[in-house]
């Protein structure tokens, strides 16, 4: 094999041969494969698709993944980055998709994906405009309340999925558990880049447990073809104001998760500033391509934090080598036995995988508000946004007087009005808010001790709120 310096590798063009740059281009798929193709599957089953229509939208995802990761590789004109940003399908969509599924049907879902990527397309072209309302206080709430609003999504699978007639069952929660502890377990034992694969370590083993249990549905593999390319237009797309309004407001939101992947890999993995024409064209393409996803049936896309997280731990930015990882991601969409053999996931090992990655999107919520800094400003916003937004909607009545148009965007969705309140609370409240309490002029036995903010504090925070780009880089697609 013909042999290169490896700091080729740690170069964005870099002089590497194909044939070496292929297990890093592995590396890459093997790090957001499953992530990629979990959302298909839960929207999949919350609509009732059988095994055909299911394996389509998985070999959908997969060739949308190399192909958004290629343009953002290289740009097509305005519309991708030049970065090494790998995309998949994205977690984000999956709460609003599932109402919009449930209400509307899967055409309702397929044209409100292609308006609202469309929109995000053109947004992300004029960005310059806009990115400065999107905080990083924004920015961390909403990814909190994502984490939040799956965590039922992944209850329910562990339980055996919507609709189940053995839901809940001692079968259904030993297979969630297992495929559960099958995960820890590999995050505990095995060390470095590894630990991304614990989620399809977890998903191997429960499958292989639930053979025997007699719970894999393997009727998906019945005159399965070896070749066969992914639909075009598998739904007619219905255009709905409620659904479209709905999934654009969330296409925002997946704008600002992009421009804080796009932000952290450039400091992660190039050791410099994102620059305006990388950063605007991240976003054009994050929207352009998930409206192409919609035109094939499949959930919108977006870059993908592990892969930041993956670069950021090898250097590996050498665009040639991840491009071999999306080219595989194509060839794999022509390859139908792929599709059969997640379509036929029983739900419970599906949801016992999954109900940690959610809880680590929380985490890395949590993690980003601590970033954006405790200034009392932030603190309000982050608090009454997560307060109405996650409160309000678990008491959907509160919206009966409202149009039934705002009853369709907000009334189930968390993470909307958690946006448009963290939004609108950033734009209204004074910049220069400060928690300020007068010092007791006497010890007042058994009083909480008050620790006062440094003088300094306030104008770091507000540098914080005012920055122009989201650094923060957020969880799981």
């Amino acid at each position: 094999m013909k042999p290169f310096d490896h700091d080729e590798l740690l170069k964005l063009d870099g002089d590497v041969p194909i044939l070496r740059s292929v297990p890093y281009g592995i590396q890459h798929i093997l790090a957001m494969f499953v992530a990629n193709l979990a959302p298909i599957m839960i929207i999949a089953g919350v609509a009732g698709l059988g095994d055909a229509e299911t394996g389509g939208m998985i070999q959908a995802a997969m060739l949308i993944a190399g192909v958004g990761t290629l343009i953002q590789l290289f740009p097509i004109g305005r519309l991708g980055s030049g970065l090494p940003i790998v995309m998949g399908i994205s977690f984000t969509f999956v709460t609003v998709m599932t109402g919009v599924v449930a209400t509307y049907g899967m055409g309702a879902a397929a044209g409100a994906i292609i308006v609202g990527g469309c929109i995000e397309g053109v947004l992300g072209l004029f960005a310059q405009y806009w990115r400065r309302i999107i905080t990083p206080i924004v920015a961390a709430v909403v990814v909190t309340s994502i984490g939040f609003s799956l965590l039922s999504v992944g209850a329910t699978s562990f339980g055996g999925g919507s609709g189940a007639a053995d839901f809940g069952s001692l079968r259904n929660l030993a297979l969630g558990t297992i495929s559960l502890v099958a995960c820890l377990a590999f995050q505990c034992m095995v060390k470095g880049k590894q630990k991304h694969l614990s989620v399809l370590f977890g998903l191997v083993v429960g499958y292989i447990v639930a053979i025997p249990m007699g719970v894999v549905d393997f009727s998906a593999f019945q005159n399965v073809k070896l070749f066969a390319a992914p639909a075009i237009m598998p739904f007619t797309p219905e255009f709905d104001l409620g659904a479209i309004i709905s999934v654009t407001l969330i296409f925002l939101v997946s704008a600002t998760e992009t421009l804080g992947d796009t932000t952290a890999l450039a400091q992660a993995g190039l050791g410099r500033n994102v620059n305006d024409r990388e950063l605007f064209g991240s976003i054009a393409a994050d929207g352009f391509v998930s409206a192409l996803s919609g035109c094939f049936g499949c959930m919108p896309i977006t870059s993908f934090s592990q892969n930041v997280g993956l670069v950021a731990m090898t250097k590996v930015v050498n665009r040639k080598a991840i491009a071999t990882g999306a080219v595989i991601m194509i060839l794999a969409a022509f390859c139908p036995v792929i599709s059969a053999v997640f379509s036929s996931l029983p739900e419970p090992v599906l949801g016992g995988c999954t109900i940690m990655m959610f809880g680590n999107i929380i985490v890395t919520g949590f993690q980003m508000i601590a970033s954006a800094g405790f200034s009392q400003r932030n603190i309000v916003i982050a608090a009454l946004s997560l307060a109405i937004g996650i409160g309000f909607t678990q008491v959907g009545e509160l919206f009966v007087c409202f149009p039934e148009l705002v009853q369709s965007v907000f009334a189930q969705n968390c993470v909307a009005v958690v946006f448009l309140v963290a939004v609108v609370a950033n734009l209204v409240l004074p910049k220069d808010m400060e928690l300020r309490v007068a010092a007791p002029s006497r010890e007042v036995p058994g009083a909480a001790a008050v620790i006062k903010p440094r003088a300094d504090e306030p104008a770091k925070q507000d540098a914080l709120a005012d920055a122009d780009e989201v650094g923060a880089p957020r969880s799981t697609k």
